[in-house]
Formats: structure tokens, sequence, C-alpha cells
């Protein structure tokens, strides 16, 4: 379940609440009249089911409540209530199918922000992902895999196209190009200081990599790997499982791609620079385009579901 929390002018009430009152998948509706004060107003509650959130969303939006007033929605974790539970068998299609898009548009724009945090991160991912590569371990690779925080201006850019939001999209855009710009630079400067301190030299790039030269070997499976961690991306953030996205970073190697850009790019080693860049531009491209056919299969599939109707005719359940 979530909850649903509107603060709007009193003149927009009894229209907002006729249609609440008279939809399936909505649960415990109430309201406080005079208590809202920026908007002078009221506040409106309901328990909505995951399934009907969407459509209602659109509608609010549609009367302008987010203009006039304030839209929110939270996850509920648990809700004891037989009219919640009404209100979820009632909805249709499952919860766990259910996209909120205006969420996942609001939370890739939050989580796509180029902040100190982000660049540092990924520099962080990228430095990691570089004594991988020295050190020849995979388990390195992996921690600079999880680290890395592109994901989410990946994520952003799918967004912005797939919904045509250019804000999103702008902001993806350049947390990714900007992000990667300074990471990949510092980790290059660094790569300098230790190949002038006599730490790494060009052999490094020519040695046998058993453990990570896949990195710099772009083929078939790069293109397969980077498609189910794309698909599986955007169904992580789609049905609000941020979890399964540990999986998603691990399973692509963007970070360790731009690792080794920089160490060739140190090393003066032009074919290895070649390679490492063919890789680091499939995994985008291709992570980009199941992205967006996932959430276009979504909206068709989620479209052909019969949405939230009004109650038969009988007593309400608030």
């Amino acid at each position: 379940m979530l909850h649903l929390r509107l603060l709007l002018p009193d003149e927009h009430t009894e229209p907002v609440l006729d249609l609440l009152r008279d939809r399936v998948g909505v649960a415990n509706l109430a309201v406080l009249r005079g208590c809202s004060v920026r908007p002078a107003g009221d506040v409106v509650i309901a328990d909505l089911a995951r399934e009907t959130a969407d459509v209602i969303l659109d509608e609010l939006r549609d009367r302008d409540i987010d203009k006039i007033g304030t839209i929110t929605l939270e996850r509920i974790d648990t809700s004891v209530s037989v009219a919640a539970e009404k209100a979820e068998e009632e909805a249709p299609g499952d919860g766990s199918d259910a996209v909120i898009w205006e969420q996942v548009v609001r939370q890739t724009y939050a989580e796509s922000a180029l902040s100190v945090t982000f660049v540092a991160f990924l520099t962080i991912a990228i430095l990691i992902a570089e004594c991988a590569i020295i050190l020849d371990s995979a388990v390195l690779v992996v921690g600079a895999m999880v680290l890395g925080p592109e994901f989410s201006a990946l994520a952003a850019i799918a967004v912005g196209v797939v919904h045509r939001r250019p804000r999103v999209l702008r902001r993806g855009l350049h947390a990714f190009a900007v992000g990667f710009a300074v990471a990949i630079l510092i980790s290059t400067l660094l790569a300098l200081l230790a190949r002038a301190f006599g730490w790494i030299d060009v052999s490094l790039l020519t040695a046998s990599r058993p453990q990570t030269g896949f990195i710099v070997q772009p083929d078939k499976w790069t293109i397969v790997v980077g498609f189910l961690a794309g698909i599986a991306g955007v169904l992580s953030l789609t049905a609000d499982r941020t979890g399964a996205l540990v999986g998603v970073f691990i399973s692509v190697v963007t970070v360790p791609a731009a690792a080794n850009v920089a160490l060739a790019v140190a090393l003066t080693d032009g074919s290895e620079f070649r390679r490492a860049l063919l890789q680091f531009a499939a995994n985008i491209v291709v992570i980009l385009l199941a992205g967006m056919l996932t959430m276009l299969v979504q909206q068709k599939v989620w479209h052909r579901i019969p949405k939230a109707m009004p109650t038969p005719a009988g007593p309400h359940h608030p």
C-alpha cells in the first residue's frame, strides 16, 4: 500500500474527495479541514493500492493539484486493515508489476545530480578498478563495479528519452559526461604519478591478465550481459526494488573499462586505449537501449490492464 497526502485550497477539496471516494484501490480516506497553512486550505489523506497510484496521480495532475498544492506519496511498510486488503484485492493487475511513472521520473532525477559525492564515488570506483587491473584481481573489479554510481545517470537518460522529460535527460547526460570526464582525468593523473615513481610501466597492459583481461575484450557477450543488466536495472527501479541494483552494478564493466582508459592514456598504449574505449561505449549504448526498450514494453503491457474504475454502487469503504 501507498500513503497519499494532498495539501490543497479548500475549494478543490470536494472534487478531489469525489475522485478518491469512487475509485477501486483507495482505502482509509480522510480530510483535515483547514489544517494546511501553505497552501491555505485542507489536507486530504488516503491509502492506495500500488496498482491504482499511477492513474490517480495522472488525474490529480490533470486537475493541477501539483500546481495549486502538493501531492505526496509514501510507501507503507505495514498496514493492518481489512479495508486496505480489500482495496488491494479489487485493484486491477498485480502490485509487483505496477509502475508509478511519476515516482520513477522524480527518483531518477534526484539520484542523477552531478554532486561532489557522485564524482567522489565514481573516482574512487575507477581508482579501485585501476588497482584491480594492476594486480589482476577479480575481487577488486567487483568492488569497483558495486561502488560506481553511474547507473543512476544512465537511468535518468533513458527516462528522459522515453517520457520526453528534457530536464531529466539533460541532468543525466550532464552527470554522466562530466562525472566520467573528471573521474578519468583524476585517475589518469594519479596513474602518471605512479608511473613517475616506477610503480607501473607499459608492460602492465601487455602482460597476461587472466582475471581482468575481459575488460578490454568486447564481444557478443558484452552485448548480451549489458542488455540483460539494462533490463534488470529498469525493472528494479520501476518495481521499487533497489536491492536488485547491486546485481546490475556487478554485471557491467563501465567503471573497469573507464579505469583501463585512464591507465592506457597514462602509459601511452593506443591499442589498449581503443579496446577499453570500445568496451566502455558498448556498455553505455547497450544498457541505454535495453533500458528504454524495457520502459516502452512496460508502458504497453500496463496500459493493457484495465484502469481502476469507480466502485460498484453500494456502501463505500473509506
